[in-house]
């Protein structure tokens, strides 16, 4: 990376700050980023800093302020009309955006601090979800539980994928779990005959991530479909605009 030009004496600024920390821990990680590191990546005293951080976990909570407000304003809506294929196409975004960004990952998902009005942006989007749920049929009560298993599935998924990446950058690396296991055609016929045909269980790859993906909603089909049968699907609810979820 350039170095960066040197500072005027005064012109340092909050997102002056939080664009080198993130830079930096493109870098470093966010675990091994530090306040003096940052200063010398930034080219100022760590003073300065401390100026507008009292601390790690001040930056830190920050970071990941800026980058739920980003990742909330990129994930497509989940549309009532359509509830299925929309909500399998928001849950293959939100797996796609984690894992390309680790350090989205390691702010939201592993570290989890959040100001209370990151948090309440948060609210709000899930907020929405179940609204559109239950305005395309569902009781409330099954469009919570039917996204609650989706985020939980693909939350899941990013982490343990993310986990299994740190370990192998680690000092000691090791492998995933599935990849440690005594697998052979003597002791474990079935499991090398799935190994064989890429087929690794418990691995948070694409062809498991679409199975339990299809095995939630499946099962959502169903419940929409007996709760209709029953007479039981709730009055058709006008969902937020986006505009509700983003204010």
């Amino acid at each position: 990376m350039a170095k960066r030009p040197r500072r005027e004496r005064g012109s340092l600024n909050p997102d002056d700050i939080l664009d080198g920390a993130f830079e930096l821990a493109e870098e470093v990680s966010i675990d091994n980023l530090s306040m003096p590191m940052l200063g010398k990546h930034l080219d100022v005293g760590v003073t300065s800093i401390y100026w507008y951080f009292r601390k790690k976990d001040d930056l830190l909570s920050a970071m990941a302020d800026r980058a739920l407000r980003e990742y909330a304003y990129s994930m497509p809506f989940v549309e009532a009309s359509n509830w299925r294929d929309t909500l399998r196409n928001h849950a293959r975004t939100v797996r796609e955006t984690f894992v390309k960004n680790p350090i989205l990952c390691d702010l939201i998902l592993i570290r989890s601090a959040l100001s209370p009005k990151a948090a309440q942006l948060g609210a709000k989007q899930t907020e929405s979800v179940i609204a559109n749920l239950v305005e395309s049929g569902f009781t409330l009560e099954d469009a919570v539980d039917v996204y609650s298993a989706v985020q939980l599935h693909v939350h899941g998924m990013i982490v343990l994928q993310r986990l299994q990446e740190k370990n192998r950058q680690s000092e000691a690396p090791s492998g995933a779990y599935y990849e440690l296991l005594p697998i052979s055609s003597e002791t474990t016929p079935l499991l090398a005959e799935a190994n064989a045909k890429g087929i690794q269980s418990g691995a948070p790859n694409d062809r498991n991530f679409e199975y339990g993906l299809d095995c939630i909603l499946d099962q959502a089909s169903r419940l929409l479909e007996a709760r209709q049968a029953e007479g039981k699907t709730p009055q058709s609810k006008k969902s937020p605009s986006a505009a509700a979820v983003t204010n």
